[in-house]
């Protein structure tokens, strides 16, 4: 009896490792430096990627997620660097972006063109969103912020609505079902 208890909390501590790991998905992301005169950085990079239900996924710092290699420089001019890691499933297409720069490091501002995610997870569809940044991220060139925030959710509540951000522009969609329309 106490073999089958022992055996049986096993099966159990086994199952929920499989089943805490269903709501994971992985979100691979490419980031875009544009090439324009001191358009890359050496501050720390975070964002947050969200859905239209206002679930999100933060990534502290971007270059946990690359794959580029251990001493690869991230963010220089021109540059398209490639991040991806495992986080959350949200319930619908990403649809919203944060990217903040902590302003720090001897070049400091940044300039990004483009942010472009794809995700899948368990029993998902691939999606694919593309956020066209081009802004600087910089306390010395318009529009002045370290902060940029693209947001094409439909609107949640009237409280979103007071946030500083702006929409668009970005392409959301599902790669598979624009190969079948070509």
């Amino acid at each position: 009896m106490g073999v089958n208890l022992v055996l049986f909390l096993l099966f159990l501590s086994g199952s929920g490792a499989v089943l805490g790991s269903k709501d994971e998905c992985v979100y691979t992301m490419y980031v875009r430096t544009g090439s324009i005169i001191k358009g890359g950085t050496d501050s720390k990079i975070s964002a947050s990627l969200g859905d239209g239900s206002g679930r999100d996924v933060r990534i502290s710092d971007l270059e946990d997620w690359g794959l580029m290699g251990p001493y690869y420089d991230y963010y220089e001019r021109g540059n398209l660097d490639i991040f991806s890691a495992r986080g959350p499933c949200l319930s619908g297409p990403l649809c919203r972006l944060n990217l903040t720069s902590d302003g720090r490091g001897d070049h400091h501002g940044w300039y990004c063109e483009y942010v472009e995610v794809t995700s899948t997870g368990p029993h998902k569809e691939c999606t694919q969103t593309i956020f066209y940044v081009r802004q600087w991220l910089a306390r010395d060139a318009p529009p002045y912020q370290l902060t940029a925030l693209l947001d094409g959710c439909p609107q949640l509540t009237s409280a979103s609505s007071n946030l500083n951000h702006r929409r668009g522009p970005l392409i959301v969609g599902n790669p598979n079902h624009a190969d079948a329309a070509q």
